[in-house]
């Protein structure tokens, strides 16, 4: 199987893809194991504040989809539309 030969960048991609390694290399700096911590600590502490407005869910039943037991509500559009088929 015979190898094709790529396309030389143009000098706006060489450009942008050295700006995109600068940034992912100036984003690696931040992401120390310290500084993930102390926003793991910050959504904890964010998690905690809003306890309150939590909804207890051991005593509902939660169900991702209804099997289609209930439709959904006509929009207007469709709803008049379906109104002028019948008289049709």
């Amino acid at each position: 199987m015979k190898k094709r030969a790529l396309a030389e960048e143009s000098p706006k991609t060489k450009k942008a893809r050295e700006k995109l390694k600068k940034r992912t290399q100036e984003l690696d700096i931040h992401f120390t194991p310290q500084a993930l911590r102390e926003k793991s600590l910050e959504i904890h502490r964010w998690i905690a504040r809003h306890a309150h407005q939590r909804v207890v869910l051991r005593s509902k039943s939660i169900a991702l989809f209804d099997e289609n037991q209930n439709t959904a509500q006509l929009s207007e559009r469709i709803a008049k539309i379906a109104e002028q088929l019948r008289h049709q």
